[in-house]
């Protein structure tokens, strides 16, 4: 069965596409989705609807890109139009990437192997009410597809995800495997390693922020370095001042150290 955003687009998977030999194994949580700015007779219906998913892992929401993809979009005329919702809601996770987890470990984007726990995305309760209340209600009129994307909810990773990621892992040969946050602390190491922590938190109380440990996955011994997610990290939306302010705390000793 293939998953269908707001007019018509089918979900993919995101996964990393070149699969030579990294440096580093990134883990984030969940693929993100390119958004659209749905305007109507001149007002805004909804100011970053996901409309298709990403042309690659961590996209960095480039605007050419993100135009080209909206514009391929079928939307009848009388329901307006799709333009792209903006720099800060497509791609945002990525420049916190490349410029506040990559580099200040020395690492490039061509270093890094890509991954998320789950490797599509799923619609959070805002983009479920916009959907219930703006789309649904045309979907008969105009001949409109239903949403059929599942709503985000608190798994992320089971048994077989986990199997999958570590012989993606594996596969990479990186020597440091970064996780973003506490779900794939929870529900990808804590599977398939044996750690005395379950969280970020947890973590930072016997190491420290931003130390890496050694630890065993498979049939490799490699170091482990747990991050904050790039919300908090970027102070994207709602976020944690405290992993915010732990993190730059730990990009400015890197800084000083190189």
């Amino acid at each position: 069965m293939a998953y269908l955003y707001p007019f018509g687009q089918k979900l993919h998977p995101l996964v990393q596409e070149d699969k030579t030999p990294k440096k580093v194994f990134v883990l984030g949580v969940y693929a993100s989705a390119v958004h659209a700015r749905w305007m109507r007779d001149g007002q805004i219906v909804c100011r970053a609807l996901a409309v298709a998913s990403e042309p690659r892992i961590f996209w960095d929401g480039n605007p050419d890109e993100a135009k080209a993809i909206i514009d391929k979009i079928k939307i009848p005329q009388e329901l307006g139009i799709l333009v792209p919702a903006g720099k800060r809601l497509n791609g945002p996770s990525a420049k916190v990437l490349d410029e506040d987890i990559l580099a200040p470990l020395g690492f490039t984007r061509k270093d890094a192997w890509l991954c998320d726990c789950l490797p599509e995305t799923r619609l959070n309760p805002r983009q479920l009410k916009v959907i219930k209340e703006r789309y649904n209600p045309l979907i008969e009129a105009y001949w409109m597809n239903e949403v059929t994307i599942p709503k985000k909810t608190n798994a992320f990773c089971d048994d077989k995800r986990a199997a999958e990621i570590t012989e993606e892992l594996l596969q990479s040969e990186a020597d440091l495997l970064v996780l973003l946050g506490d779900i794939p602390v929870a529900q990808y190491l804590n599977r398939v390693a044996d750690v005395p922590y379950k969280s970020l938190q947890e973590y930072t109380d016997i190491y420290g922020y931003g130390n890496a440990s050694d630890i065993t996955i498979g049939n490799r011994t490699l170091k482990v370095l747990p991050l904050a997610h790039p919300r908090h990290i970027g102070a994207l939306g709602a976020h944690s001042k405290k992993w915010n302010l732990a993190h730059a705390e730990w990009e400015k000793n890197r800084s000083e150290k190189r």
